[in-house]
This record gives structure tokens, sequence and C-alpha cells, in this order.
């Protein structure tokens, strides 16, 4: 067995043994030692009190949210399993004041799983658009078409099966929608109630190795209340996510803090530095310690308290992987449609990977440092592609550059802008492509990377405009060899393609 397995064991084993606060054997005989009772809720009268605290401040100050809404009034159990998952997949990894919306319209357009299974892909990804983590959509659409084909439209009914029989729902999800739906006693483990159960018992090992998260989890499951097992889980996360922050934790306002080992460990600091104001202070025990030599939950020997953070000093992270740096070269084309607005030359990415399926401006990566005439040439070679003819690398007006931050990706857009004719198209043997208008550009299913994008290209467009027929890249100006029809116009691929003329 492994040693990070066999540590894993050794915490279930001892989240199981209810030994008394302070009574854990010390290593070599004799005095008992707190070793690992200090990161454990192992007395139940604090268990008790600890619900009912908890419970009060939620029925007193939770947040009002339309999911929460759907939970309490909504009779029947699937349709409510239902408004459960579906704002428990929105918010993976996403705010709150972000989802709402999003949410409230996506309960409007598919208010049961049997409307979202009948939508198109299409259709979820557009809703969709803007929220990130765009396969989540994908998957709760897969999910809801299973539960209505294979399992006659009843969501399964306890944490395991939810676990067990849909796509994309993990130990967390089904635990939340168990716990909230059905009544089922059962924890859940999400970034919040990891850093609230961190503080509250001192885990200062890194908090998302295997044996820590299989450590909170047992926790998690001892402490929710029987009676009132969703409350609780939703207790919990909302503890961590409006008073016990990730910095600046509001300890003042916190309903568990005397359940808190980290804030005893601050106020017997704070305690023990007012006595030294007045007089030389006797030992005091550090009871925050574990004791226990070798504990796997504990801070590294590398990284001790540090009195500046206070509870802060948990939960521990391992240090972030750095984001993969990549570039992108990408063109914004644009034609007069037939009723005279700007239409913009959408293709769609590919149906798996980063941004599967959405639409996006015809994009190519780049290698790293190179040169902008080489951008050039790879964009250009790209676009002959899509439009089915030579496009020239000259004719391609760069805009500038945006960065869009993915969660493992750095990425850059070096934007281009090409206009066209009216009567130009895109290739139909090439990838799925459409011409849309600026309205339906922020209708269709696109990434906020190429929202940023197209604000770039119309905030360099709205420039162009004002500074006059002087500009040197005012629209319509005549650029070697180069015609254009008449002063004021669209530049032309035709009249890139054109040959020049004798002098």
């Amino acid at each position: 067995m492994s040693r990070r397995r066999a540590a894993a064991a050794s915490l279930r084993r001892g989240g199981r043994r209810a030994v008394p606060s302070g009574k854990g054997a010390s290593p070599r005989g004799g005095t008992p030692a707190p070793a690992l009772t200090l990161h454990l809720f192992s007395d139940p009268v604090e268990i008790k009190a600890l619900r009912r605290d908890l419970l009060a401040w939620y029925d007193r100050c939770k947040r009002d949210l339309p999911w929460r809404t759907l939970a309490a009034t909504e009779p029947d159990a699937d349709r409510r399993a239902y408004a459960v998952w579906v704002s428990e997949i929105m918010l993976q990894q996403t705010q709150v004041a972000t989802v709402i919306d999003y949410y409230n319209r996506w309960m409007q357009k598919w208010p049961t799983l049997q409307t979202l299974a009948q939508a198109s892909l299409e259709e979820v990804n557009e809703l969709w658009a803007g929220l990130g983590y765009y396969s989540r959509g994908k998957r709760l659409q897969e999910a809801a078409r299973k539960v209505v084909s294979e399992l006659a439209g009843r969501m399964p009914r306890t944490a395991e099966d939810l676990q067990k029989l849909l796509p994309g729902v993990g130990r967390y999800t089904a635990g939340a929608i168990a716990s909230i739906s059905y009544g089922q006693a059962t924890g859940v483990v999400d970034g919040n109630v990891i850093r609230v159960l961190c503080r509250l018992r001192c885990i200062g090992a890194d908090s998302n190795s295997p044996a820590v998260i299989d450590h909170l989890w047992d926790m998690a499951n001892a402490l929710v209340d029987r009676s009132r097992p969703g409350d609780f889980n939703q207790a919990l996360m909302e503890l961590g996510a409006t008073v016990c922050v990730p910095k600046a934790p509001l300890c003042g306002d916190c309903p568990v803090k005397q359940h808190c080992r980290a804030w005893r460990r601050v106020e017997k600091e704070l305690a023990f530095a007012s006595q030294k104001l007045f007089r030389k202070p006797a030992p005091v025990l550090d009871v925050e310690d574990c004791g226990a030599a070798g504990c796997p939950l504990c801070p590294p020997a590398t990284e001790p308290w540090d009195s500046s953070l206070g509870v802060t000093n948990f939960p521990r992270k391992a240090a972030k992987k750095q984001p993969r740096v990549a570039r992108t070269a990408t063109c914004v084309l644009e034609r007069r449609g037939c009723q005279g607005a700007l239409e913009y030359l959408l293709v769609q990415r590919p149906s798996s990977g980063l941004l599967a399926g959405l639409w996006e401006f015809p994009s190519v990566p780049l290698a790293q440092d190179l040169q902008e005439e080489k951008q050039r040439e790879a964009l250009a070679d790209h676009l002959q592609a899509w439009l089915g003819q030579p496009v020239p690398a000259g004719g391609l007006q760069l805009i500038g550059e945006v960065v869009h931050i993915f969660s493992h990706i750095h990425q850059t857009y070096v934007v281009y802008s090409l206009p066209l004719d009216e009567d130009v198209t895109s290739d139909p043997a090439s990838s799925p492509s459409r011409w849309v208008t600026e309205e339906e550009f922020h209708a269709s299913a696109v990434s906020t990377a190429m929202k940023k994008v197209l604000k770039a290209h119309e905030k360099q467009r709205r420039k162009e405009s004002s500074s006059g027929q002087g500009s040197k890249r005012k629209r319509g100006a005549k650029t070697e060899g180069v015609s254009s029809t008449c002063s004021g116009t669209q530049l032309s691929l035709r009249a890139f393609l054109r040959p020049p003329t004798a002098s």
C-alpha cells in the first residue's frame, strides 16, 4: 500500500473512532497527547451545538436565491432535483451573482428534464455563452437525455445512484442534490466547505491531497444534521461564501467561532501578547498544536503557523501550476449584408476540446515569438481555406492584442480585420460557418473571449472614424497596390486581388 493510501486509511479509521477530546494516546505511552483528535469532531455535545448554531444563523441570514426558492416550494421530487442540479452545475467555478441571471433564463426556457432533453446543443451553448467552462452545459443536457430515455424521466433518489448513473455528476453534486432535494443525510465537500472545516479543526496539510479530502468527507458526513441535511449543507457553504471567506474573514460575525480551533489560537495569542504588556507570562500550553509526530493533517514543518495570517493560515494549498501561455491570430471578417448592416463571419469549433462547439472568428494558433509578418502569413493561409480564394497578408489590418485567462491557459489573441465585398461567401466545403449581424453575434454561442475581440475591433473602428480623412488606417483610404471604387467605402477582397494599374 502506498504511503498516501495508508495515510488516508489511517485518517478514515481515526475519523470514525469516537475519542473524547484530549484523550488520544501518547505515541510513547504515559501522559495522553491530543494527537489526531485536534482535527476531529468527536464530542457529540459539541456536534449538536455546532449544528444548532449554524442552522440558527442560516435561518436568519441566508441569501434569497432562486434555486433555494424552487427547492423549498416545488412539490414534485424530480423537478425539485432538476432545479437543484442545474444550480449546482452552474455554480461550479462561477460566482453566485453571475449565475442568477443565467439560472433564471435557463429555468424559464427549460423548466423540466424533458424540455432540456428536447433542446439542441446549439441552443444550450447559446444560453450558456459567457458562463465559462462550456462543457458543463453539454454534460448536463447529455445526462438529462439519459434520465428521460433510460430512467423513464425519474431522477435517481440517492447520492450513490446519482453519481453512478448520471454523467458529469461527481460526489459533491450528488451529495448536494440528494441532501437538498430528497433529505438524504449525506455531507458535501466543495471549496467553501474545505475552507470552513480546515479552519474549524486546524487542518494545515495540502487541502487538495487525497488524504485530506477523504478526512474532510468523513467529517462532513459526521457533522451533517440528520433532520435538516439540505439546509445544513447549504449553511456550511453559505458560511464559507459570506463569512469564512479566503481573505479577511469576518470572524466576529461567525456563528460557530466558539467551535473554531484556528480562531481560538488567534484569541489565545492576543491574550498572551496582552499579558506581556504587564508582567512576564507563565508558559502556556499550545493546545492548538496536534502533538503527534508526523501528523498528516498538520502544516508541514517547513510552513509553521504565521501569526500575521491568523485563521487564514488554513487551508494550505500546493502552489498553483502556472497556466500554459498560448497565442492565436484571429480575424474579424466583415461585409455589408443585404440590408446594409455589417455582418461578421463566424466558424464553429470542433465538437470536443476547449470551447467545444462554440462559434468564433476564424482563428489559427501561433508559435511563440513569431514575427508579425509571419503571423499575417499564417492567418492569411488559414483564411484562404474558409473563403476558397487567396487572401493577401498585407491586406490584414492589425487591431491589437486581447488577453483572456482560461483556468489553465493564458491566451493572447492577435486581432486583425479584413472587410470583404457583399457577395463574398465562405467555402461550403469547410467546417460549419455563418454570417451574422452584431445582434445575432451576441445571441450566438460565442465565448467571452470572442466578445472581447469584437469589442476591440469596434473600438478601433470608432477611433478611425473620429480621426478624419488624414488617418492612415481610415476605411476607404488608398493603399499602395490597392484601389477602391469610391472614397469612404469598404476595402474589398476583390480590390486586394486586382492587379495594380500601370502608372
